[in-house]
């Protein structure tokens, strides 16, 4: 399994883990609560400070790009996979929105419910577009200004 992958394996169960207890992901890291015998891997905790540090705005996105669903209907799967896809497409240049979009897919398919894979894809989806249309609104008035 590719290392960036096992590492947002290792992110999700994290944040998993942190919304179904009363630890914050830096006590569950700080504790190597969430290791099964191995280490973090260190894209892992790249994922995760982003995430704590910018989560407001991330939860804004998902709000904003979803339709009749409430940030906390969403199952915790499906919300931080969703966190994570879209921190990487806020903050990892070296990432191709598409790699973002189809890992998330993968780990919905692989640890969500049955329509978890759509309903990911669906909201990236909506994320990339709005956030494309964001950076070309911005290149333009970059040009213009």
């Amino acid at each position: 399994m590719r290392e960036r992958r096992k590492a947002r394996r290792a992110a999700l169960e994290v944040l998993y883990q942190s919304e179904t207890s009363d630890l914050s992901v830096e006590d569950i890291v700080d504790g190597r609560l969430f290791c099964r015998g191995g280490s973090l891997p260190g894209f892992a905790a790249q994922l995760l400070t982003g995430i704590e540090g910018c989560r407001g705005r991330i939860d804004e996105i998902i709000s904003a790009s979803t339709e009749h669903w409430a940030l906390e209907r969403m199952s915790i799967v499906d919300r931080n996979i969703l966190r994570i896809a879209i921190y990487e497409m806020l903050s990892e240049s070296d990432i191709p929105t598409s790699v973002s979009v189809n890992e998330a897919v993968e780990l919905a398919k692989a640890y969500g419910s049955s329509e978890s894979g759509k309903f990911v894809n669906g909201i990236l989806g909506r994320v990339a577009h709005d956030l494309e249309e964001l950076g070309a609104a911005s290149a333009n008035q970059d040009d213009t200004g």
